[in-house]
């Protein structure tokens, strides 16, 4: 759910379309200037909003300033409607608010808790990488100074420079 609000350009039409990932069109509407616009939705997915300026091709476009206005979860409820459909009293709307704002607190702190959990995941398996690559790089370079060591050792012998 949002608002939209697009500056006034002479010969310029704006249009809006809405998008999910999979390219669905959950909203559009064509030669708008200002509007609200909504769209549900039950997967957790990222969704585009894109406003297109149409110019005649005769005509040099200008800029334009797009205002846009979203909300989503609990901000989109009307407790008003729900309030007036169930008869309940203006403190049983705040509570009923309420009690939905904190469910998705709740809702928020326990998707959190998962990230943190996949983030602590990826940074303990790349901790024990860099890790395991350093004594690899360690030993290879001992392997190395000790290989130099012996090949100049056999040089300088053959050279007759040492004993």
């Amino acid at each position: 759910m949002g608002e939209y609000e697009v500056s006034d350009v002479p010969g310029q039409v704006i249009d809006y379309i809405a998008r999910d990932t999979k390219g669905h069109i959950l909203s559009q509407k064509e030669h708008i200037t200002k509007g609200k616009f909504s769209f549900m939705s039950e997967v957790y997915d990222t969704y585009e909003i894109c406003f297109i300026s149409k110019v005649p091709p005769q005509q040099r476009g200008i800029s334009q300033e797009v205002s846009l206005v979203t909300k989503k979860g609990v901000e989109t409820k009307s407790y008003e409607g729900i309030g007036e459909a169930s008869k309940l009293k203006p403190l049983e709307v705040d509570l009923k608010r309420l009690e939905d704002l904190s469910d998705s607190i709740v809702r928020d702190f326990a998707l959190m808790r998962k990230r943190e959990e996949e983030m602590r995941d990826t940074n303990e398996k790349t901790n024990s990488r860099v890790l395991f690559f350093s004594i690899f790089s360690m030993c290879c370079l001992l392997g190395l100074a000790t290989w130099q060591v012996l090949y100049l050792r056999r040089y300088f012998k053959a050279k007759k420079l040492i004993e």
